[in-house]
């Protein structure tokens, strides 16, 4: 009895442990999403009462702003009163999928704004960046820019392709040169055996 109570009393204090973990890494996530989606909602209410912007457009700025600040090439986004005018930002009904890519989730509108890049260290000219967003009623379900930053995965995918190319020619350069050497080893062998024959043949009429 002593010896099956005691791995169940350990499995009891490593599952105790790891809830432990998880409550102490999900406090610490919450003051840092709470504080983000306080700048959120601040940026929200500052372009609808000071630029008169559209709720959805100010929703997908602020959240544009956000997601360049995560950026290697950006500091933070600039949004002057006239990214929020008619020229610069639309709402557009939608009732279809963001797009033909990997967010091909429905939306029923799409949210366009524009804003200027600050460099980092305000190293380099500004950037005119675009941001596009789609909303299911006021929930955004897809997002997209024109990062300046070129993924990583498109050099992988490269460097892939060029490994196969030389595979295939690895094995389209050595099939042949099997069956040459099968075919001459075979003529070289059976050619003297039968010159052999028919001398033999000769000397023995």
């Amino acid at each position: 009895m002593d010896r099956t109570n005691v791995p169940r009393r350990l499995l009891r204090v490593i599952g105790r442990l790891a809830v432990c973990a998880a409550s102490l890494s999900l406090a610490c996530a919450a003051p840092a999403f709470a504080d983000q989606l306080e700048q959120h909602n601040d940026l929200v209410n500052r372009f609808i009462t000071e630029m008169h912007a559209d709720p959805l457009v100010a929703d997908c700025a602020a959240h544009g702003d956000f997601v360049a600040s995560t950026s290697t090439a950006f500091d933070h986004v600039e949004f002057p009163s006239s990214s929020f005018d008619s020229a610069h930002s639309s709402v557009t009904p939608w009732n279809d999928s963001f797009d033909e890519g990997k967010q091909r989730v429905k939306v029923d509108s799409i949210v366009t704004v524009e804003g200027v890049g600050v460099r980092q260290n305000s190293s380099g000219e500004p950037a005119d960046l675009k941001f596009r967003c789609g909303y299911v009623g006021s929930q955004m379900l897809a997002f997209s820019w024109n990062d300046p930053v070129p993924p990583n995965r498109a050099h992988s995918e490269g460097s892939g392709k060029h490994k196969r190319g030389k595979g295939k020619h690895a094995v389209n350069g050595t099939t042949p040169k099997k069956s040459s050497k099968t075919g001459s080893g075979h003529s070289s062998r059976t050619t003297p055996s039968k010159s052999a024959n028919k001398s033999a043949k000769k000397k023995s009429q």
